[in-house]
């Protein structure tokens, strides 16, 4: 798996601990000492980070705080073959970006449905005026498809993620049970990438690093009982 690390939040989790204990390789992208990252990724930091990709992409990428879910565009851009889009997130990420033409976590949406020619669709679900749930049939109308799945944890209610993002309601066994209904509909499952972190600087306390640690050790364990 892939760690794009663009702070310490995973290693002050103790996510990383973890995966080291479980014996469970991953792969740091070490994104720290660039400038122009934080919400907005300016023109040079894309490059770069596009740059700094490693050339054989794990599926499953952890991806930082929703500041950075950009990333999941530059992931994207990466696909060689049609994919449809799935994102789970309290928020549409399809606006415009307020500084015109550069990518931001709340335009990368929009920013891959233009410029990827590969994608063949999109499905939100979470936020105000989206479906809640996959709705019945969408799956089944893309068996045998691939599908890139995008979550960011501010879908779920605070019970189960702290973020720095206003959140939805949604309950960590319904998120889950998405998950499921993806992998056994008959799609094919190209890659997974995870936001929704909060570490210190963003006024994370040792209970919202708990919280978040919990949850991301259980989709760990679902997602990889899925791409193994």
């Amino acid at each position: 798996m892939l760690l794009a690390r663009f702070s310490s939040v995973y290693a002050d989790e103790g996510f990383e601990d973890f995966l080291r204990e479980e014996g469970l390789p991953f792969e740091l992208l070490d994104l720290r000492n660039l400038e122009g990252t934080s919400c907005y990724c300016d023109p040079e930091a894309e490059a770069e980070i596009l740059a700094r990709l490693p050339e054989s992409l794990p599926k499953l990428r952890w991806i930082d705080s929703g500041d950075y879910h950009y990333m999941s565009c530059l992931l994207a851009l990466c696909e060689t073959a049609p994919f449809h889009l799935l994102l789970l997130d309290h928020h549409p990420d399809n606006q415009p970006p307020a500084f015109g033409g550069v990518l931001s976590c709340g335009s990368w949406v929009k920013d891959l449905q233009e410029r990827s020619a590969l994608l063949r669709s999109v499905l939100t679900i979470g936020p105000d005026g989206c479906p809640q749930r996959i709705p019945e049939g969408w799956l089944e109308e893309r068996a045998g498809e691939r599908v890139y799945v995008s979550l960011d944890k501010d879908i779920l209610s605070r019970d189960h993620a702290r973020t720095d993002w206003t959140q939805g309601t949604h309950g960590l066994d319904q998120v889950k049970a998405m998950l499921r209904q993806v992998w056994e509909s008959g799609v094919e499952v190209v890659a997974v990438d995870v936001c929704g972190e909060l570490d210190a600087s963003k006024g994370a306390v040792p209970e919202d690093m708990r919280i978040n640690l919990t949850t991301n050790i259980d989709l760990q364990k679902l997602i990889s009982s899925y791409l193994n």
